[in-house]
Formats: structure tokens, sequence, C-alpha cells
């Protein structure tokens, strides 16, 4: 029970984040290319640690072919939940410039559903990972943690500020994100629980799909949100994310 506590509270710290990018997102205007530039470090940081830390893991428990079945299986899951969504108003749900704005709940009915229904799609498979990572000799994985906390602050950000351009109240707002902020601590807590109680061979297959999905999630929403501000400087600054997360993995 402990470290299953211990394995929710990087969860929870891990989706604070989102909190944070929230809170100056529809607090401040940031810059539409501040927002792009960190959302492109943070594609970056979440690349890495799918390759260094997820993929890698998988591949060494398990093999070659159930590492990439899961991770296949992974990334259309996640691509048929987020065009279900998409359909149903939360294509943008990370975006909040001007050229692919968020629709506000009178443009679209049940749009703010789907907002959030989005943002737990997101969320549930970069928090699942972090309690799946404390199975593999006892300690979590700082660097996934990191990944996911420095990924999420761009995510909150971007977001909410287009939460906001689409006349959603700031009850909405943080609401959606606290309430994604305690699931990642959920999501965290069954990943170390209902995951750690299968064969490693199962665990790692379920550890690439959660990195199937993380990959379909930064090439879906991350990177068209940074493109849009950083155009050629994009590869630039997603490189050095990738670095800043291999070094940290190396440490």
């Amino acid at each position: 029970m402990t470290d299953a506590l211990v394995a929710g509270g990087w969860g929870l710290l891990a989706g604070s984040a989102l909190l944070v990018g929230a809170l100056l997102g529809y607090a401040l205007r940031v810059p539409q290319r501040v927002i792009a530039y960190v959302m492109a470090f943070g594609a970056g940081v979440l690349l890495s640690a799918v390759s260094f830390e997820l993929l890698e893991e998988a591949h060494r428990e398990a093999g070659l072919i159930p590492t990439a079945l899961g991770t296949l299986l992974g990334a259309a899951a996640y691509t048929g939940g987020n065009v279900w969504l998409a359909r149903r108003g939360a294509r943008h749900r990370k975006r909040s410039g001007h050229g692919a704005r968020q629709p506000s709940e009178e443009q679209q009915a049940g749009s703010g559903n789907a907002l959030a229904l989005g943002a737990l799609l997101d969320g549930v498979p970069e928090s699942a990972v972090i309690g799946v990572s404390l199975l593999n000799g006892g300690s979590v994985s700082l660097v996934t943690v990191a990944a996911v906390f420095v990924s999420n602050v761009p995510e909150g950000l971007s977001s909410s500020a287009g939460m906001r351009s689409a006349g959603r109240g700031a009850r909405y707002v943080f609401g959606v994100w606290g309430a994604i902020a305690a699931a990642s601590a959920v999501s965290a807590v069954l990943g170390y629980t209902v995951v750690g109680a299968l064969p490693e061979t199962v665990v790692a297959t379920v550890t690439a799909l959660a990195a199937g999905a993380i990959l379909a999630m930064v090439a879906d929403t991350m990177i068209p949100e940074a493109f849009e501000e950083t155009h050629l400087a994009l590869g630039l600054i997603t490189a050095s994310g990738f670095l800043a997360s291999f070094a940290l993995s190396h440490l």
C-alpha cells in the first residue's frame, strides 16, 4: 500500500504541472510564440523519455515483437479515441491561437465535455507509466516524472488559454485541470497495482502500449501546436528538449 501511495504522489506531482500551466495560460496573456517554444521543448522531452525509458525497458523485458505490437496498439487506441473526440469539438484542445481555436459551447454543444475527455485521454498513459516505473527496482523513474511534468506545463498553458478565448470560465478551466491532476494520481496507482500483478512480459507490453499512445499524442496534438509559431525552429527546439531528457536519463 505504501508503494502504491508513493506512485500516486509522483503521479499527482506530474499532473500538478497542468494546473501550473493552466494558471499561467488563464491569468496571463502569454505570447503565442512563447507557448509554441515551450510546447516544442516539451515534445522533445517526451519523445526522449519514450525512447530511452519506456521502449528500451519494454524491449529489454519482452523483446522486439511484443514491444512493437504494444506500441502500435497504443498508438491505434489513442488515434481512435482522438478521432472520436475531434468530431465532438476537442480537436484543437491544446491550441490557443486564432488559426485553430477551440469551439465554444454555443458553437458546438458538448464540446466542453469533449475537451475534458480529451485532456484525460492525453494524461492517462503518461501517468500510468510513472506507476509502472516503480516496478523496476522499487524506485520511480525520475526521468519519466520530469518528462511528464515538463510537457504538462505547456499543455495546460496552451489549452487553458484556448479555453479562455472560447469563453469558458475559470471554474470550468481549473475544474478540468484539477480533475485531470487527480486522475493522474489514480492512473499512477493503477499502473503500479494492477499492472504490477501481471507477468513481466505483459508489463513490458503495457509499457510499450503507453509509449505508443504518448507518441501518437505528441505527433497529433503537441507538434502541430508548436509548428504554428516556431516553423523552421521547431526541429532545433524539439531536439534541445530531447537532449535535455537524454542527458537527465544518463546522469
